[in-house]
């Protein structure tokens, strides 16, 4: 991940430039993947919530670390009551008996220590599960961020196939006047333009309802309702080896190291509850005055540990360790896991990507532009200029789609692996 300066600094330089963009009402706000990211970490709704996790269990911590209150003792005997005759000074002083102490109950066992490590170490588990739900997060956004850059580019296609076929559209309707084709292969030339338009229409649809849930992602709030993303369909290589990105995956994943420090904070629990074992020892002391007479008293009191020793608290924090180590092996696993699937995919999808660009791609545009040049000429039928032109346009969507998939595979390893920084 970037360091956490650098991260702030892009997300305020881009804060401005929007609200530059935005008040001046010109050109629609721009924004590239990493201002995007930048954004929904900053924005997110859900991820705001989240974060609060870690605020509250540092609350926590300032209640661990909490001392017990003294406590204040007062009683006064022998009041005349029911003879209100007696009330003076010096019934007070001679017949009269009040008390007046502080007591303090003294945690052992390192009790308020034990309890602030645990609380620490528990916040220490969040943290990293916060880091977990931004990495979570970034991956949805660079999704939906790519989702926006397959309809501009699908859209972009559709109006210029559509701009070329209304060229042949226009050059069938001189040879029909001219009385070179006939009228139904005219019709047939003129319905066919239908689909271009269509195409046209719902690329615009998905273009504006991936810019929406891009939005959705990033904060409502973060980007004008103008704004439009940067970027392009491409192709970058990964040469890292498997077993480097599983190694790096385990160093780097924020839910992995959650799972580690979930081992550590089930440890500190079994030290609190083998200090909660502990019998604290509550004492005070008193200045009492009876008939005259001022005197003090200590007192000194606990419990004698023969039947509760906390023993069931401390078995059950045990067998929790013993969970959360079986549960870091288990992430351990999971890591690994999807690291290797990501890896596979973004290799799957390679080679279908390095297909199309080996040549696929090149006899698709060939084959439309002989069948046009032939059927201008009469020497190929509209049946096979049309084929021609139908295969010409699905192979060219197919190919947006594929670099589609692998940009999302490649993000999907990013994720995988716990960073933006793949070799």
């Amino acid at each position: 991940m970037r360091p956490r300066h650098f991260r702030i600094s892009i997300l305020v330089a881009t804060t401005l430039l929007l609200l530059v963009a935005s008040v001046a009402g010109q050109t629609p706000a721009l924004i590239t993947l990493d201002q995007a990211i930048g954004l929904a970490l900053a924005h997110n709704h859900s991820l705001k919530a989240t974060r609060t996790l870690i605020l509250q269990n540092q609350a926590q911590e300032i209640t661990a670390n909490l001392r017990p209150n003294p406590t204040l003792l007062f009683d006064s005997q022998f009041v005349p009551i029911f003879d209100p005759n007696n009330f003076s000074a010096d019934a007070l002083n001679q017949i009269q008996q009040f008390d007046i102490g502080i007591g303090y109950l003294f945690e052992r066992g390192h009790k308020r220590q034990r309890r602030l490590q645990a609380a620490q170490d528990q916040t220490s588990v969040t943290r990293a599960q916060v880091t977990d739900a931004e990495r979570t997060l970034t991956f949805n956004v660079a999704q939906q961020f790519i989702a926006v850059l397959l309809a501009e580019s699908t859209l972009q296609f559709a109006l210029q196939d559509l701009k070329s076929f209304q060229q042949t559209v226009d050059i069938g309707q001189t040879q029909y006047q001219a009385g070179y084709i006939s009228e139904g292969d005219y019709l047939k030339i003129k319905l066919q333009l239908l689909q271009f338009q269509t195409d046209v229409s719902s690329a615009r649809l998905a273009r504006v309802q991936a810019l929406i849930a891009l939005r959705v992602a990033l904060g409502y709030d973060a980007v004008p309702a103008n704004y439009d993303v940067v970027g392009d369909l491409s192709y970058e290589s990964v040469k890292a080896k498997l077993e480097d990105l599983q190694t790096r995956a385990l160093q780097e994943r924020p839910d992995f190291r959650a799972a580690e420090l979930g081992v550590t904070a089930a440890q500190s629990q079994i030290l609190l509850a083998e200090a909660n074992g502990r019998r604290d020892v509550n004492g005070s002391v008193d200045y009492t005055h009876t008939a005259g007479i001022n005197s003090a008293s200590f007192f000194v009191n606990f419990d004698l540990p023969i039947f509760n020793r906390n023993q069931g608290e401390i078995a059950r924090t045990r067998y929790a360790l013993t969970q959360t180590q079986e549960l870091q092996a288990s992430a351990s696993d999971a890591v690994l896991s999807d690291v290797s699937d990501a890896y596979e995919a973004l290799r799957s999808n390679e080679e279908v990507v390095q297909l199309y660009a080996s040549g696929y791609l090149k006899q698709a545009q060939d084959s439309r532009d002989i069948s046009e040049y032939a059927y201008k000429r009469g020497a190929a039928s509209l049946l096979d200029f049309l084929d021609a032109e139908r295969s010409y346009r699905a192979t060219q969507l197919a190919y947006r789609q594929a670099l589609s998939s692998y940009m999302t595979a490649l993000e999907q390893l990013k994720e995988a692996v716990g960073t933006r920084n793949l070799p």
